[in-house]
């Protein structure tokens, strides 16, 4: 049968009085054909689209990632090792091993106080939405509930915005053993490499403990909530007991070096603030501190973390995908979660920059103005070449401003002082922002500051340590309101007075004392030689919905390779997460000897780790990296850690470390200000010396006539040598004083008589 259908639009051409024949099987398959086509339509079989491509991505990513895992796993445990052996030649014993040949064996028991984020977090109680998570890992571990449920997981990992505390119907409490650190997710290790070398002679559970706490509290709160405190005073004391009386080695890292410096001043003070210890508690107790790493004076990286909640990394991941971190687009890993989240977390703001301009530097100096980022290299390589190429660019070289701590502007941030004018924040009216009221889900304090706010922060332009206090006031005053119950970022006058008995000052090593424990040892080991973050180059973004105003500039860079501004981040000397002056001041000068800091006169030592990435991928992370964490598994720092908990003393890994100058107190030490760097990096160099054992025996000066002539001639009272003709004046002088000096006695006795 024939059908008459519709003409195509190219079939135009043909007149209309003609109908168009059709045969049968064509009309069938055209049925069929259309049929088909509702059908797909109807079960939405649309076409391949972009989501298509995300997921097909991802999975390709994750089975290449558990087929390279599977291969890793399935192949012999001593394959990476000849590997490695094969490529750099034989790897030393690990240092348990070392030091057992030796026949060190376990002496003093030891306690473990792991950093921020380190330390498992797990479900006690939850709302609906956490059904079958009852004492699973919410924080450690595979993390498997971020990517499950998202918001779930945010909301039982944040705490109350007021109090600080646990949220209506919640229970995250930390995880206890020495499972709670050794591991931070499957493969990645924090404590357990120095628990195995710990291991090997002779400690375990019941010489060692891992001082877990939730370290998402203010450390008070971890005492309110939790009576952690007082549970690490009674372990202490047991381990003491149970071990002969030997004192315990405390090892903290990272921001647990924060809470035990609080736990020192709480065990001491009196109830019930304090622990009720007694003024000798730490005598009794505590043989050395070894601090891992630790932010004495705060950490700058903390200041973009609370401010715009991102830091290097994330700001130029944040410049390449956009969508996924500015927009709400899949309701988890956005900024505005993370932020509604961390800025409960009062710890935080325990490693906000301390000390303020004083330490840190002021708009116009820094204490690290001199650093060179190439210098580590030349002097790496070749320290005669290093030294004249330095020289020789150090007068061409631009200051940076390492002081500005935050810059809206690659401009403000290299500009001189009288070029920048700014306008006063503090007290501007925030106004009201209505571009933010249909996001309240992810809500923010950004979301009461309004447009005028943001204008009046940006219109500051830069901002020192001094001020980054007054600026989070600005931007999060219920945050700051916590924190300022809990944490104290100033320099203190006089520590005798009673304000200072107060548990915020704890943390704070400008502002408490140190116990009066005068045999205990306090240790500083940290990495030197990765660009740390130091400041930043901020810029303001364009007024959205559910949008953080200030992003890092990562359009901010110096251009050269060994420029010290990338990615709007200006970096310094570091572990990649801390720089050298937070590490290692407080034991290099501010407890050095007898001051107000340390009454009792504790001797401190620091120990520098020089950076070396791995050989290889086999190699893992490394066992010389200087890196935050990654140093966990340097053999050196292990060692040291290990002759500690023997029994060794700081005095005798002295010719071992990079120990600075030990100053005499009583007598000053004079040198020429122009050859001061030059002096400086004569004596870093002869330090790597003396660690490689390349100048045993050194004599302090080589010629005996040249010393004793030194000694002899007379110096004026800025300590340089006088010339004969100064001598000569000053000879004179000295002369009429005794002169004058005569003549007042001989007047003095004739009138008595």
């Amino acid at each position: 049968m024939q059908n008459i259908r519709r003409r195509n639009p190219t079939e135009l051409t043909r007149p209309e009085s003609e109908p168009e024949i059709v045969d049968d099987e064509e009309e069938k398959k055209g049925e069929g054909s259309n049929k088909r086509g509702r059908k797909d339509r109807k079960n939405g079989n649309n076409k391949w689209s972009c989501v298509h491509n995300c997921c097909w991505f991802i999975g390709l990513i994750c089975s290449t990632w558990w087929f390279l895992l599977f291969l890793y796993n399935a192949m012999p445990s001593s394959f990476p090792q000849y590997v490695t052996e094969a490529i750099t030649g034989p790897m030393p014993d690990p240092p348990g091993e070392k030091l057992r040949k030796e026949g060190l064996t376990a002496v003093h028991p030891v306690v473990f106080v792991p950093g921020i984020v380190t330390a498992g977090l797990e479900l006690w109680e939850g709302k609906p939405c956490a059904e079958g998570l009852f004492r699973k890992r919410l924080w450690g571990g595979t993390f498997g509930e971020v990517y499950k449920r998202p918001l779930c997981w945010v909301e039982h990992m944040s705490l109350d915005n007021e109090t600080g505390l646990d949220p209506s119907s919640i229970r995250v409490r930390a995880v206890p053993g020495l499972v709670a650190a050794d591991y931070f997710a499957p493969g990645y290790f924090v404590w357990a490499v120095m628990i195995a070398n710990l291991a090997r002679i002779g400690y375990e559970e019941k010489n060692m403990y891992m001082a877990s706490y939730d370290w998402r509290l203010s450390f008070q709160n971890t005492e309110v909530r939790d009576q952690t405190l007082s549970r690490i005073k009674s372990n202490i004391e047991l381990m003491v007991a149970t071990n002969g009386g030997k004192k315990a080695v405390i090892v903290p890292h990272s921001m647990g070096v924060l809470y035990f410096l609080h736990f020192m001043k709480w065990v001491e003070a009196p109830a019930p603030m304090g622990g009720g210890g007694g003024p000798d508690w730490c005598a009794k107790h505590i043989k050395s501190v070894v601090n891992i790493g630790g932010p004495f004076l705060g950490v700058p990286k903390a200041v973009p973390g609370l401010f715009s909640a991102e830091a290097r990394d994330i700001a130029v991941a944040r410049a390449i995908a956009p969508g996924v971190l500015n927009n709400d687009l899949f309701h988890f890993q956005t900024l505005q979660h993370v932020m509604r989240m961390t800025r409960t977390w009062d710890a935080t703001m325990s490693m906000i920059p301390r000390g303020g301009d004083t330490i840190w530097g002021g708009l116009d100096w820094s204490p690290e103005e001199d650093y060179d980022p190439s210098k580590r290299k030349h002097i790496n390589n070749d320290t005669s070449s290093g030294n004249t190429n330095d020289e020789s660019q150090g007068n061409s070289k631009k200051l940076v401003n390492y002081g500005r701590m935050v810059s809206f502007g690659k401009d403000v941030a290299e500009a001189s002082l009288s070029e920048i004018k700014r306008i006063e924040f503090r007290g501007a009216l925030k106004g009201s922002n209505f571009a933010n009221t249909t996001c309240r889900d992810v809500w923010t304090e950004y979301h009461d500051m309004g447009i005028g706010g943001v204008k009046a922060v940006a219109d500051y332009k830069v901002y020192t340590a001094g001020e980054i206090v007054d600026l989070l006031h600005f931007v999060a005053p219920k945050m700051m309101a916590r924190g300022d119950s809990q944490f104290s970022y100033g320099i203190a006058d006089n520590l005798d007075d009673p304000k200072y008995q107060h548990y915020k000052y704890w943390s704070n090593p400008l502002e408490t004392k140190l116990p009066n424990a005068p045999e205990m040892e306090i240790f500083a080991l940290y990495g030197v030689g990765i660009p740390t973050e130091r400041a930043y180059v901020y810029k303001v973004t364009p007024s959205a919905d559910c949008s953080i105003p200030f992003q890092i500039d990562i359009s901010a860079n110096m251009g050269s390779q060994d420029s010290s501004l990338k990615d709007g981040v200006f970096l310094v000397d570091g572990d990649e997460t801390i720089p050298v002056l937070s590490s290692g001041f407080m034991c290099a000068k501010g407890w050095r000897g007898k001051n107000r800091f340390n009454p009792s006169g504790i001797r401190t030592y620091v120990r520098e780790y020089d950076h070396s990435p791995p050989a290889n991928f086999l190699e893992g992370r490394g066992t010389q990296s200087g890196a935050h964490v990654d140093i966990m598994g340097n053999f050196a720092l292990i060692e040291d850690v290990m002759r500690v908990a023997a029994g060794q003393s700081g005095d005798d890994l002295g010719a071992r470390a990079l120990l600075l100058l030990d100053l005499c107190t009583n007598e000053p030490v004079y040198v020429n200000a122009k050859q001061y760097c030059r002096i400086l990096r004569r004596r870093e160099h002869r330090a790597k010396l003396e660690a490689r054992d390349k100048l045993q025996n050194r004599k302090l000066y080589f010629h005996e006539s040249r010393h004793q002539h030194a000694v002899k001639r007379a110096r004026g009272p800025e300590g340089r040598f006088l010339s004969k003709k100064l001598l000569q004046e000053v000879n004179c002088k000295f002369d009429e004083q005794e002169h004058n000096r005569e003549g007042s006695s001989t007047s003095a006795t004739s009138a008595s008589n």
